[in-house]
């Protein structure tokens, strides 16, 4: 029966502590339907202050993700001080801060690519659209998230790459410019005048519309090879990777033509082949006839 009396006294009391819960309660209703008010009218704000500069898309859901989590945080945190008044600002920052910490080292992985999505969105310096490479995954960048980047290979196929791996390694940027310089090696034979030669390529280049002119063309003899002398040639043309290859379609063919125009051999590399002497079996092979 003792057992039976204290069980009852507790959930009396327990009945009489939520009966006087019951306003504070219904306050903390009410501030919970002001915060979810409150968090749209601030979302709206920022998209019209955003609105007004050039920032990426991704970088604006970023910023609307923040501006409403603050508003909840303070909501919520308001509305907790309301039921349990035994709770003060200082105690709710520092249980915030203490969980902070646990949760950051249990999810450790997970907030390096959400900080490292956020620093590659301020840094604007890869776009979507951009043709990149980075740890040999070569594509194009088609969606930037706060966790992870989706690289388009050249291929067609998609890679999801972690946001962490793009801002510890190099990444190359093959279209940070709408042109980058292309190069190709040429070798001509040993008895070709050199001048001659550099002469027909530059003209050969420069009559392609795909080579921009006006940034220059390179002819340069580079090296003594075991059976031509070879010239680099470099030229400057689109940046993308379609477009590099167009350009160096059309500066081979073109450089074929004007050679074999010009009546200059580009030579085929000198093959080296060792024969064995046949020797009867018991003689020497001085003593073969």
């Amino acid at each position: 029966m003792n057992l039976l009396e204290t069980l009852l006294d507790q959930l009396n009391g327990m009945a009489d502590q939520a009966v006087r819960m019951l306003p504070s309660l219904a306050i903390a209703v009410v501030i919970l339907i002001a915060t979810s008010i409150v968090a749209k009218f601030t979302v709206n704000i920022a998209n019209i202050l955003i609105g007004k500069t050039e920032l990426r898309p991704s970088l604006r859901t970023l910023i609307e993700t923040l501006v409403r989590l603050g508003v909840w945080l303070l909501g919520l945190m308001i509305a907790a001080i309301i039921i349990f008044p035994d709770l003060t600002p200082a105690s709710l920052v520092a249980g915030l801060g203490i969980g902070a910490v646990a949760i950051g080292f249990a999810f450790q992985d997970i907030f390096e690519n959400f900080l490292a999505g956020v620093l590659i969105m301020v840094r604007e310096k890869m776009r979507i659209g951009d043709v990149i490479e980075c740890e040999g995954i070569i594509g194009k960048v088609e969606h930037i998230t706060l966790r992870e980047t989706h690289v388009r290979k050249l291929s067609g196929e998609v890679t999801v790459v972690p946001n962490s791996i793009l801002f510890k390694n190099p990444v190359e940027i093959f279209t940070d410019k709408e042109q980058r310089r292309h190069d190709v090696v040429i070798g001509v034979s040993y008895d070709t005048d050199l001048d001659q030669a550099a002469e027909v390529i530059r003209k050969a280049v420069t009559d392609l519309e795909e080579v921009d002119t006006e940034k220059g063309i390179d002819i340069f003899a580079q090296e003594f090879n075991s059976s031509s002398v070879d010239f680099l040639v470099r030229w400057w043309s689109g940046s993308t990777p379609r477009a590099g290859w167009e350009s160096k379609d059309k500066v081979v063919r073109a450089i074929k033509r004007g050679l074999d125009e010009a009546g200059i051999e580009i030579p085929f590399p000198y093959i080296t082949h060792t024969f064995k002497e046949r020797v009867p079996l018991g003689e020497s092979p001085g003593e073969s006839a």
